[in-house]
């Protein structure tokens, strides 16, 4: 059975990106350490895969390198016409999360970071969210995109530790139980 995992950075009051998607507050030179990555390298060795909305991933194709050269990426659409040309090993999914878990599983994937908003309330809407890495920034952006939308239950979850760093980011892994 594939464990979803997601990775993403917060602003205090809750938003992870503006609301032009723009991530500058994040890409801060104010927020960088020398030598220290957040766990994100350990974060990655712990996946096969990645599963990202289509928003996510046209944004992660601007960044100055592609950082996903080897990994395989599903980028979830509901555009059945969207392609795209790529050397790195890119698919394009457009069906349900059952089928996509199928898919995955079949590929014999144990393990798979999902990346993106929307993405990831959707994996927590249908309970297929295994474990929650947040980081949180010391900013207030007063508006933006949220990370948690609308739920239908309250969904508990196991806290497993919490990082502070010297920059002010405090980084917090939860498990969905």
């Amino acid at each position: 059975m594939i464990e979803y995992k997601a990775f993403i950075a917060s602003s205090l009051d809750g938003f992870i990106a503006r609301t032009d998607g723009s991530l500058d507050w994040l890409t801060s030179e104010k927020y960088k350490l020398e030598n220290i990555d957040f766990g994100y390298t350990l974060f990655m060795q712990s996946i096969d895969c990645i599963v990202m909305g289509r928003v996510t991933f046209e944004t992660v194709m601007q960044f100055e390198s592609y950082p996903f050269p080897t990994i395989p990426v599903f980028v979830l659409t509901q555009n059945p016409k969207y392609q795209i040309q790529s050397n790195h090993p890119i698919f394009i999914f457009n069906g349900t999360l059952e089928n996509l878990t199928s898919e995955l599983e079949n590929r014999q994937f144990k393990s798979a970071y999902v990346d993106g908003g929307q993405v990831i309330q959707s994996f927590i809407h249908e309970r297929k969210l295994s474990e929650i890495t947040i980081t949180r920034i010391s900013v207030l952006l007063g508006s933006g995109l949220t990370l948690f939308g609308n739920l239908d239950l309250d969904q508990n979850l196991k806290h497993i530790k919490t990082i502070a760093y010297a920059n002010g980011f405090v980084q917090s892994e939860y498990h969905f139980s």
